[in-house]
């Protein structure tokens, strides 16, 4: 099978509405049988303006073709630390420059290398602007990253096999990217840290639902000394119980969270009767479990660069975001639960909290690799609803 990192091969993007940007292919573009390739799924963006790495290997990002804002893509390279998971997650990877260099003294292989030796295809050489426009009008769109050649698979082709993939309403992703078996989690933040994070001996148990999570997720939990077991996300209210947990954790992930029907069965049971914390689709298997409702964003929030309320203390935080489905903050009422935080950009819910039970959770990421640490508060709130008897969350600084 080739891996041609440094392909001349004219790549194409080709969304559901018929739209077609054409380009030049990067990463795996050929076959096993040395033709090109092609793969599809949902498009989205993403504004930050760096992180291509953490973004690629995010679980959340499953099934999906990813674009970056950001016009110059690839010039730190990438390393074998800064990675969300065990490989790339991404379907396909779209962006406007590809660096041909990488100038970074802990590289170890050029962005095109690297998605060549983890099998993914990539497009440079378009419009994204022009790209992020039409997603932002129309909202996301399916849509096929393809190397064929215009022949042996035409624009139209193309357009139908858009229109048959899946949408992601409906879909559980999070059964493709959950961990097979229970498993431990030790690795902190290492040097990267600081000083006030230095792992020691773990003080309270808690079992993480993995949905999807975030290696820096667990590596921010394990600092502030929380012994982790990281279960699968159809585990049954029963397995968790029995590890006798000081606190449940309920991880971001892909997909449409209203899919996730054993997941929410489970919480419903479990969540609150030890200190419980959601993030991203966490957030809403939590709210669904409780009673809310979930509704698909027209184009979702994808980037580090998202603006947050916090109601509770009227401070404003920046914060790392990739979400395609939101909670519907008129349905919290009705289930004994408030808004702590609030979307600026266009009010969504981001971030919830139970007025009776210990649960809360945010729509959010505030592990923040890399992006913007205005939320690690929130683990410190976590630790200390369980070394305080499950207060309930203040959620302020």
């Amino acid at each position: 099978m080739s891996t041609m990192s440094d392909s001349k091969m004219t790549c194409r993007l080709v969304l559901e509405d018929g739209s077609v940007f054409q380009g030049t292919g990067f990463g795996q573009v050929t076959g096993a049988d040395g033709n090109g390739r092609s793969v599809c799924g949902e498009v989205v963006f993403n504004t930050a303006m760096s992180g291509y790495q953490e973004a690629l290997t995010d679980p959340s990002y499953r099934g999906q073709i990813l674009t970056m804002t950001s016009p110059h893509i690839g010039n730190y390279g990438v390393n074998r630390e800064d990675v969300e998971s065990g490989s790339v997650q991404v379907a396909g990877f779209v962006v406007r420059e590809l660096s041909p260099i990488a100038s970074n003294y802990r590289s170890h292989a050029t962005l095109a290398d690297w998605l060549a030796e983890q099998g993914v295809l990539g497009l440079t050489g378009i419009d994204t602007r022009a790209l992020t426009r039409r997603l932002r009008t129309a909202g996301v769109l399916r849509g096929v990253l393809s190397s064929a050649d215009s022949e042996t698979m035409p624009d139209a082709e193309l357009v139908r096999l858009a229109r048959a993939t899946p949408p992601m309403a409906g879909r559980n992703l999070a059964a493709e990217v959950t961990v097979g078996e229970a498993c431990g989690w030790s690795e902190g933040l290492g040097h990267w840290s600081g000083s006030s994070s230095a792992a020691g001996t773990p003080q309270v148990k808690v079992v993480v639902l993995d949905c999807g999570a975030k290696q820096q997720i667990l590596r921010h939990l394990t600092v502030r000394g929380c012994q982790l077991v990281v279960m699968p996300a159809d585990s049954s209210a029963q397995a968790i119980r029995a590890e006798e947990p000081d606190g449940l954790f309920v991880s971001n992930g892909p997909g449409d969270p209203a899919a996730v029907t054993g997941t929410v069965e489970t919480l419903r049971e479990v969540a609150g009767e030890v200190p419980t914390f959601g993030i991203c689709l966490g957030h809403q298997l939590l709210c669904l479990a409780l009673g809310a409702e979930t509704f698909k964003l027209k184009f979702g929030h994808r980037g580090c660069n998202q603006p947050v309320r916090n109601l509770l203390t009227g401070r404003v935080e920046i914060t790392s975001q990739n979400h395609g489905f939101a909670v519907d903050p008129s349905t919290l009422e009705s289930i004994d639960c408030e808004a702590t935080h609030i979307h600026l950009n266009d009010g969504t819910l981001a971030g919830f909290r139970h007025r009776s039970k210990a649960i809360f959770a945010v729509q959010y990421h505030p592990e923040a690799s890399p992006g913007p640490h205005d939320s690690a508060y929130l683990f410190d709130q976590f630790v200390g609803m369980m070394t305080s008897s499950g207060a309930r969350p203040a959620a302020v600084r």
